[in-house]
This record gives C-alpha cells, structure tokens and sequence, in this order.
C-alpha cells in the first residue's frame, strides 16, 4: 500500500511454511546470486576457451567462502562482545540462519580462496590470482544486488528517516516513519555497476589490462557503499559514537586496494584474457636411414 510520500513495506520475510520449515525471500535471493554466478562464468569459460570442469569446485569454494567469511565478519567486527564473551553466544556463531552476515567479512574471505583455487587449477588452466578476481567481480555485483533485495524483504539494514517519496515505512520493525531504503540503492548501484562491468568484458576485454575489472570493482562497489553508510541507521550500538561507522571503516582499505589494482593493470599491462601458451613444435629427430645418406 502506498501512502502520501512514503511506501508502507509490510512484506513478509517467507515465502511460504510447512509447519516449523519455511523458505524465505533472502534465502532464495541468495542462492539465485550463485546460480546466476555460475552461468556468468560458463559465458566466460566459452568465450576464453576453458575447461568447464573446474567450475563445480570453484562454486562450492565461492559458497563455503561466502557463508564463513560473512558469518565470521559480523560476529569479528560488529558483535564480538556477544559472541565471544560467552559460550552461549560463541555456539551462535555456527546459526547462520539466525542472521547476521557481513558483506566485507565475505570479500575477505574471498580474496583468500580465489588465491587458494588460482594456486590449485590456475598453473593447468592458464589463469592467475588477478584474472579469477578480474572475473569474479562481475558475477558478484549482481549477486550482491539480489542479497539486498534479502535484506528488503527482511526489511533490515535501512537508512535514516526521509521525507523523500520514496521513503519506506518498514512496519515489521514497528517503525512510523519512512526510512531511506538504502538496500535499494546499494541493489541499484551494484546492478549498474555489474552492467558496466559486463559491457567493459564483452565491447573491450581485449583491449584493457589484467586487474582492471577487480580495480573498478572494488572503487565503485566499496565507494558506494562509505557514501549510503552516511545515511544507514547505526547496526549496533557503538557506531552510534563513532565519525564513521564499522561499514565505511571497513570500505576504506577496499577502495585503496582497488586503486593498487588498477596501478597493477597499468604498469603489468598483462591482458585481461587468459592466453594459453602456444604448443611447442618439436623438430623430428632424422631417422637413421636419412643419417645414412647423409653420409
């Protein structure tokens, strides 16, 4: 229902339940952002002539990764006092269908497990650290779009009160006024910048450099999100007190790291794509026959 100057958001989180069992809106979303993932990299193995075979156990990495990474993330850096003071809140460390994912413990964890997979298959199949992130990225600005479309439907993770026509009333919440419904802005600036990024890889993958895709990632994506966090509600109690909060902390180190890419891309210059090494051609040995005559 739509109110004068704000959207009453009284959504429910689930889809549906059959008794204790229910299937969720950002449960959905969240898998959808996988699947659609590993589609994107079948388009990207085709066109670069890789062998598909690796895909399966680079989608159980990116799975694993995420879950831990992000679970971990919001318990390290936005509730350790909780989850590490005692045993009860320790134990809820491994409830991650209690909530409580952090996008940046995700992307760190991540960054690890792509240099573990680069390690493993990327000497036999012609690609490095750089290129899978290069890629990767891609697939994960339009995951990361239907994980907030989640946390819409949660209705969590929203901004400050607006008077804006957009605002949302989030009503599950007990909220009476409208709120930014930053979850939508950061869907929105990660579903554009997945656009850019895909028309970068399909109109000039041959023309730009090892580490740009990443780079502009990483600017554009954790560059957004420092701005939307100025008008997020706080998440927990002692970012109150704080000039920036954890999310715009943590945003930081992403963005120099993004430009340290596209540093990496311009002085390296090596091609985004990944070339396999042209077959050697071994020269025929003379059989003992020719050396015969040869004599």
């Amino acid at each position: 229902m739509i109110d004068f100057l704000a959207v009453n958001w009284n959504v429910s989180p689930e889809i549906f339940r059959i008794g204790s069992f229910a299937v969720r809106w950002y449960g959905l979303l969240f898998v959808s952002g996988f699947i659609l993932g590993y589609w994107i990299f079948t388009k990207f193995f085709d066109r670069e002539g890789l062998d598909k075979t690796i895909l399966d156990p680079l989608l159980y990495t990116l799975l694993l990764g995420t879950l831990v990474g992000a679970r971990l993330g919001h318990c390290i850096f936005y509730q350790p006092g909780y989850y590490f003071g005692s045993w009860k809140g320790f134990w809820e460390v491994f409830q991650v269908w209690k909530g409580g994912l952090a996008s940046h413990g995700g992307t760190i964890m991540l960054f690890f497990c792509m240099m573990w997979f680069a390690r493993k298959y990327g000497r036999k199949h012609h690609f490095d650290f750089v290129w899978i992130l290069d890629h990767l990225c891609i697939a994960v600005a339009f995951a990361a779009t239907f994980i907030r479309l989640g946390n819409l439907f949660n209705s969590e993770i929203y901004g400050d009160v607006t008077s804006l026509p957009w605002g949302f009333i989030f009503e599950r919440r007990g909220e009476t006024l409208p709120k930014h419904p930053t979850q939508i802005y950061e869907a929105l600036s990660y579903f554009i910048l997945g656009l850019g990024l895909v028309w970068l890889y399909v109109k000039k993958l041959d023309k730009v450099y090892r580490g740009t895709f990443i780079g502009i990632f990483f600017i554009v994506c954790f560059g957004m999100r420092f701005i939307i966090e100025f008008i997020k509600e706080p998440q927990v109690e002692f970012e109150e007190a704080m000039a920036l909060d954890m999310g715009q902390i943590l945003s930081i180190p992403f963005v120099l790291l993004g430009i340290g890419f596209l540093v990496y891309a311009f002085v390296k210059k090596i091609p985004a794509r990944s070339i396999k090494p042209e077959p050697k051609v071994v020269k025929a040995e003379p059989t003992h026959y020719a050396k015969s005559l040869s004599k």
